[in-house]
């Protein structure tokens, strides 16, 4: 009965003559009948009138639908295998019928596309917006011959029995294929989102899709899209497949064509309904559940572009150029040293030969009849006085003090070599930071007015050599243990970023990213480099060191016992190996960078900070220094701090304040501390010893500090600290980590001034090697500091907001602004420990008793 009723239907409402039965009509009929028949009879009662027409492309139909009849229009046209056009339908409901929508059906070859108008998208909280003006673009299935004519229908019905008016439009879109370096631009909104096609020309495997707009908001999705249907171009579903990410002013993602067998995509460009995502203000919350939104108008005119990416032989000479810059610097350590080695064996001969009567000197040069000499016989610690780099080294501290003597005790060679080949595993824990020989005299030692490096090196060697190295062993242990989940965490950020395709977890520089593998930028990973690979040339240099500096002390080289500062490389070796920790953790987070893994990034620059400056103070109070234990904790208490900035700090004021009274605390107690060089007690009688000074030397009589010198460098360390403390519960930055980060770098600066003029001030000087290395290292601060403020990214803001930071590379095609600030800054710190290795070389044959300890 329902198949007799649809039949008469057809021929009740057709005029003219019959229509030519083509299969596509009849099979819609067919459709529409079977439709009817199992909804059974209350489907027949809603709908009575069945209405098929011919409908032609770019013709504007005006018509009406109620619940008693539904209109089908039939289109038909001509697919070209190859060419590539697409179809777009654009519906206007002039009536406003919020209750009963107007359901349209396009039902093509493989695709089946459904919405109503008004079209209701949902936004935060479920608020509703509706919108009467609605465009599609209909999914294109492919083809194998080389024409087809194919058909598609759209369907017209609704539940209202008041009529609807509504218009109906369908257009060929010419200009569906993006063309290659080719602009294109058109206009988005929220119900009427726009893709086109990309096809990869032959020997192009990856390309860069650019999107820009001259608009921040609204926000806006771009999506890639393999060639398949349905394809999701709405708010609700543009993330379900593909690669996807939120834009205000630039979006770009890198395609490979391996990602896409058909060697072409979609670029989907959709509307997001709210600009909540893109950092944008969030509309009022409505009065009642249900309540319709009005969202005004939300076009947005975008550009898109599609270029091709670099090609592989990019990729090498980015590689052979960040390899060629850090090796570069291997071969001119070996060429230093070989020059060093070649001046320092005339250098000997001149000595022996001015310690030898004339014929002894004849005779000796007399062996060699070219007049070449042989080999001295303290070839192997001819570096002991050497002021280079690799060689100056080669003293050591102080010898044993005696219980009534300041000075040092001469030891003979054999007394020193057996001391040297002890085992360390001897020496107990417990005999760290002791002086049981001189604990009476720690007080009368180290509260004298004027104090010499000789005054604090008085432990035993064997002691401070394993208490140093243990900074070593720690930072070893951490390293590994720190390192290994978070190779496997950034691991797994990678993978969810390939899965997902949401390009929203990680704040790269887009316009700069060149995969690799499965890596999305890696040439952000590969600048790294230079970090590991200058720490691993400065442990050799700091071995090189050790070396000499062992063999001098085995020949009982009086230079090595008694002059210089006292040489200690076990932070020397925690430094290389905290350089060579940054450059791996930056890398890992880098293959994914954003606000939950940043403390990757900065860890070990606390580490760095800290362990310079502990390096400073070690130089002339070896006997006082932290212990690794102390100094670690310490840093994993700033660590702490970091973690629980980037999470709770954003605008917490409680976490402000209390920050900044441990920190203005914390500055107050290591003043005290290194004021008295550690002799003061922090007990329940501090406050009372505070008020009897204050009294006796500010009150009762005034009197000037002690310690000027110590007393002015800790006053400018209180008014910095304390300042950056005020501008913290100020300002409240938002990026915590690089906020502390600015705190430990602010204080090692001045610490390091203060040393430098301190020097200068004692009648030091600075040698030429360490000269070169303080004005090299500042000036490539300075270049790096610029490059690093460029701000190509940040997790800041929104990813969206992020990404209008980004820019083109500008080294190789390959390198981008904060590359260069990686190779900068590495090649900078590996300067810095230099200076710090080389600062005190023209000490190396003045006496302890002679050197000033500040």
């Amino acid at each position: 009965m329902v198949l007799r009723s649809c039949w008469k239907s057809r021929h009740k409402n057709s005029s003219g003559p019959a229509p030519c039965w083509t299969r596509p009509r009849l099979a819609a009929l067919l459709w529409l009948c079977v439709t009817q028949f199992v909804c059974g009879s209350g489907a027949e009662g809603e709908t009575n009138n069945v209405i098929q027409k011919d409908a032609e492309f770019d013709v504007t139909y005006n018509d009406t639908v109620t619940s008693e009849n539904q209109t089908i229009y039939a289109f038909n046209h001509t697919v070209s295998r190859n060419k590539t056009e697409g179809v777009r339908v654009f519906v206007d409901v002039l009536s406003q019928g919020f209750e009963s929508p107007i359901l349209f059906v396009v039902r093509q070859k493989q695709a089946v596309v459904s919405f109503q108008v008004p079209l209701i998208l949902r936004g935060l909280y479920q608020r509703k917006y509706p919108y009467s003006h609605v465009g599609r673009t209909l999914c294109q299935p492919p083809t194998r011959a080389a024409s087809e004519t194919q058909y598609f229908f759209v369907d017209v019905s609704t539940l209202s029995s008041l009529g609807t008016n509504y218009q109906l439009r369908v257009s060929r879109v010419e200009s569906f294929t993006l063309q290659t370096d080719k602009k294109f631009s058109f206009t988005a909104s929220p119900s009427q989102p726009q893709y086109f096609k990309y096809v990869f020309p032959d020997g192009v495997d990856t390309v860069i899709v650019k999107v820009n707009s001259e608009m921040t908001f609204p926000c806006s999705v771009m999506s890639i899209q393999d060639i398949q249907c349905p394809v999701y171009d709405l708010d609700n579903n543009v993330a379900f497949i593909g690669m996807y990410q939120t834009m205000t002013k630039k979006g770009a993602i890198t395609v490979q064509r391996k990602d896409f067998p058909s060697n072409s995509f979609y670029v989907v460009v959709v509307v997001k309904t709210e600009d909540e995502a893109c950092g944008g203000p969030l509309r009022f919350y409505p009065l009642r559940p249900d309540e319709l939104i009005d969202a005004g108008n939300r076009s947005k005119f975008i550009d898109v572009i599609v270029t091709p990416a670099i090609n592989s032989e990019v990729y090498v000479m980015g590689m052979l150029f960040c390899l060629g810059i850090f090796l570069s610097f291997y071969l001119l350590t070996l060429l230093m040293t070989c020059l060093e080695n070649k001046r320092m064996k005339k250098r000997e001969v001149f000595q022996i030969a001015a310690d030898m009567s004339p014929a002894e000197t004849a005779s000796l040069l007399g062996k060699n009849g070219d007049g070449k000499t042989q080999a001295s016989p303290y070839e192997y610690g001819s570096f002991a006085d050497n002021g280079s780099t690799l060689s100056s080294e080669a003293i050591t501290d102080s010898a044993t003090s005696t219980d009534n003597n300041y000075g040092y005790v001469e030891q003979s060679l054999d007394s020193v070599g057996r001391s040297r080949q002890e085992s360390l595993s001897s020496v107990e824990e417990d005999d760290y930071d002791t002086l049981d020989d001189i604990t009476s005299d720690k007080n009368i030692v180290r509260t004298k007015k004027f104090l010499c490096v000789s005054d604090l090196s008085r432990k035993d060697k064997r002691i401070l050599s394993k208490k140093y190295q243990i900074y070593f062993w720690n930072i070893a242990t951490i390293a590994v243990f720190y390192a290994l989940p978070v190779v496997q965490l950034v691991i797994t950020y990678q993978t969810v970023v390939n899965v997902t395709g949401n390009q929203d977890i990680c704040f790269y520089n887009f316009l700069c990213a060149h995969p690799l593998g499965a890596l999305s930028a890696f040439n952000n990973i590969l600048s790294n480099l230079g970090y590991v690979l200058l720490g691993l040339l400065f442990l050799l240099i700091v071995l090189k060191r050790d070396i000499v500096h062992n063999r001098a002390l085995v020949r009982n080289d009086l230079n090595a016992l008694e002059c210089g500062i006292p040489k200690h490389f076990g932070l020397y070796y925690a430094m290389g190996t905290a350089l060579m920790m940054e450059g791996l953790l930056s890398a890992c987070y880098h293959v994914c960078p954003n606000y939950t893994n940043f403390q990757f990034d900065t860890s070990f620059m606390y580490m760095i900070a800290g362990l310079c400056m502990l390096k400073l103070y070690q130089k002339r109070h070896p006997d006082i220094n932290a212990s690794a234990y102390t100094a670690y904790a310490c840093l994993a208490g700033v660590i702490f701090f970091s973690v629980l900035g980037v999470v709770f700090g954003k605008g917490n004021t409680v976490f402000w304040i209390i920050f900044s009274v441990i920190h203005i605390l914390s500055t107050m107690l290591l003043s005290t501390q290194l004021y008295y060089m550690g002799r003061w007690r922090l007990d329940a009688g501090i406050l009372r010893r505070i008020v009897y000074v204050i009294y006796t030397d500010c009150i009762r009589q005034c009197s000037g500090p002690m310690y000027i010198d110590r007393m002015v460098l800790l006053v400018m360390g209180n008014i910095v600290n304390w300042s950056l403390a005020a501008y913290g519960l100020i300002e409240r930055p938002n990026d915590f980590a690089s906020y502390l980060l600015a705190i430990a770098i602010c204080n090692l600066l001045l610490y390091f001034a203060f040393y430098i003029i301190m020097k200068l001030r004692s009648g030091e000087r600075i040698q030429c090697l360490a000269l070169v290395c303080i004005l090299f290292t500042a000036v490539v601060w300075g270049f790096a500091l610029y490059f690093f403020f460029q701000g190509l990214s940040t997790w800041q803001k929104t990813p969206a907001e992020s990404r209008e930071h980004n820019r083109d590379c500008i080294l190789l095609s390959f390198f981008d602004d904060h590359d260069i600030w990686h190779f900068l800054s590495s090649i900078a710190m590996f300067g810095s420990f230099l200076v710090l290795l080389t600062m005190d070389d023209d000490l190396d044959t003045v006496q302890r008793d002679k050197i000033l300890a500040f």
